[in-house]
């Protein structure tokens, strides 16, 4: 038993009292604030890089293994021990406090409604968003068969507008001020269907057509834009501004190319949507229609576009993947060297020590960074060559 002394309880002296009141108050204030903050849009305070009120934030997703979503029967298949990851990001609406807390960190980005969705509406991106990850997919199968030696083709596709040609940025480099005479008339996800009357299959349908026209002249375009159906109107051409000479309307469009391939190839990405899992793609099915590891063993993510050359590019968000992929504890992260150095340098400075942040140009470039890690990308050879489908 411990013995306890009973003294007299005394109620607090006066001047205790006087600070009870405002103390309360402060408190009462900061929870309110924190309160209205977070039911408050962030654009009221928070903006982009260009200085534009911002309404979203990109921040880090996910690190999702690409082997789980691979699928392939007709050929021997090696399962990896080593890991390619593809990474996401999320870009989800933010209100004030959002912004508050988010503010600081180099890893949360801040974008303006136009930076999102541009000149489309929720409903196009979506559908533009999923026609980009199928084209990815398409590219990544061709780039990866083609490498080890299948037979393999790409076949031209529809004409899509991937974007607007810029006239002139501002002096940032971080707006365009002035666009091409296309941006009154295309959105980024349209269609074209004709262009001065004649019907239009591939791109390569575009060139007879404007070889006879020059800058200044004006061509009737019919075209479809996602969710709305077909519309009509007129362009002003440009001149191309790569030195050619050559007459354009003043879009860069969109791959739609298709792959046909010896055998079927799926892979199943979901509703994520975007082509900057292509480089990913392509290294994992190399890695497993081949035996070894391209890995050495290792968790390695990757982000980059892949075209049909092998030539790997950039990507949004690398800042906001980059924290994705250290928090999941993976060693290596291929990256696009098309970034730049601003971009990479930020990446570096969000992986710290813990991450080898190495940019790659292309595919043969991301093989060789491989190999310097204990992988065989440089081993692999030929093994498609000679292979015939089974009748």
């Amino acid at each position: 038993m411990v013995p306890v002394t009973t003294g007299e309880v005394r109620a607090p002296r006066p001047v205790h009292r006087a600070w009870a009141v405002p103390l309360a108050t402060l408190g009462l204030l900061a929870l309110a604030t924190i309160l209205v903050a977070s039911v408050l849009p962030a654009s009221l305070r928070a903006e982009n890089r260009a200085g534009a009120e911002a309404e979203f934030a990109l921040v880090p997703a996910d690190a999702d293994p690409v082997a789980d979503r691979l699928a392939f029967d007709a050929v021997e298949r090696y399962r990896a021990a080593g890991q390619f990851l593809f990474v996401t990001v999320r870009e989800p609406e933010i209100t004030l406090l959002d912004w508050w807390i988010g503010e600081s960190e180099p890893e949360v980005g801040f974008l303006s409604r136009q930076d999102k969705f541009g000149t489309q509406t929720p409903d196009q991106q979506r559908q533009f968003s999923v026609e980009m990850m199928r084209s990815a997919k398409e590219t990544a199968e061709y780039v990866a068969l083609e490498r080890l030696g299948f037979p393999a083709e790409i076949i031209p596709g529809d004409v899509i507008v991937n974007n607007l040609v810029c006239l002139e940025a501002n002096e940032a480099q971080t707006e365009c001020i002035e666009w091409a005479p296309s941006d009154e008339l295309l959105d980024p996800g349209d269609k074209l269907l004709k262009v001065d009357g004649v019907e239009l299959e591939v791109l390569d349908d575009l060139r007879p057509i404007l070889d006879g026209k020059q800058p200044g002249d004006v061509v009737e375009i019919e075209f479809e834009r996602p969710g709305e159906g077909t519309r009509t109107g007129e362009v002003e051409l440009i001149a191309a501004n790569d030195g050619t000479g050559r007459t354009i309307i003043g879009f860069s469009p969109f791959d739609t190319a298709t792959a046909k391939l010896p055998f079927d190839v799926d892979i199943d990405s979901g509703a994520i949507g975007g082509p900057s899992a292509g480089l990913a793609f392509t290294l994992t099915l190399i890695d497993e229609l081949t035996p070894g590891e391209l890995t050495g063993g290792r968790r390695v993510a990757v982000t980059g576009t892949i075209r049909i050359d092998g030539t790997v590019g950039g990507i949004g968000g690398l800042a906001q993947k980059v924290s994705a992929v250290r928090q999941l504890g993976a060693d290596v992260f291929l990256v696009p060297a098309e970034q730049g150095e601003q971009d990479i340098a930020l990446a570096r400075q969000v992986a710290g020590d813990d991450l080898d942040i190495v940019p790659v140009a292309n595919l043969d470039e991301a093989l060789a960074a491989l190999a310097e890690y204990g992988g065989n990308g440089l081993e692999l050879g030929r093994p498609g060559e000679g292979y015939e489908p089974a009748s």
